[in-house]
């Protein structure tokens, strides 16, 4: 299966959990059917991208969720980044942008998505206006014990508690929303 039809699979069997992420999944599908070239940087000026919110220690409240610090977009965001034409699942190409942003090597990937993000990025697409990442967010799980060095295109890389409230500016609505979705996921609630 190529990455494409992966992707497609999984948005499709993909059960959102309302009504706003539901018509970013749809929006997604519509992408994909019409852009057989949608997985890759190299369609312009929007495609699909895979992200992860690593977390380590597993229980609510007892857990930490690792942020970096992107130069880039001067904010604290979760990890990923464009699919490779070597990647072969969508989830797999977010855990491989996970290990490549964290320094972290045993990570493991939920490969269902925990939610999707549709958002501007100026420096991706062409100028002036830039491109949109259709970002499909993963969960991904680190060892209790796991420190992390931050990769090429970040400042910092940090342990944040797994709360929301806790995540320091400057950030974005997406990795609140990211991170309470992770915490439901974590707790076993929809």
């Amino acid at each position: 299966m190529s990455l494409h039809a992966d992707a497609r699979a999984v948005l499709a069997s993909w059960v959102a959990p309302d009504t706003a992420q539901e018509a970013l999944r749809s929006s997604f599908i519509d992408f994909l059917d019409a852009r057989p070239d949608g997985m890759l940087r190299q369609c312009q000026p929007d495609h699909l991208t895979g992200s992860a919110l690593i977390v380590r220690g597993g229980a609510v409240g007892q857990a930490d969720v690792l942020l970096v610090h992107h130069a880039k977009a001067a904010k604290w965001l979760q990890t990923g980044g464009h699919c490779e034409q070597t990647d072969r699942t969508l989830s797999q190409a977010a855990l491989r942008e996970a290990r490549e942003e964290s320094g972290i090597e045993d990570l493991t990937v939920d490969p269902v998505p925990l939610q999707l993000s549709r958002h501007h990025v100026p420096f991706c697409g062409p100028p002036p206006r830039g491109g949109h990442h259709l970002d499909v967010q993963f969960l991904v799980h680190a060892p209790a014990d796991a420190a992390s060095k931050a990769g090429e295109d970040q400042d910092e890389t940090r342990w944040f508690p797994l709360d929301a409230d806790a995540i320091p500016e400057p950030t974005d609505q997406d990795v609140r929303s990211l991170i309470a979705a992770a915490t439901r996921r974590l707790r076993g609630s929809p």
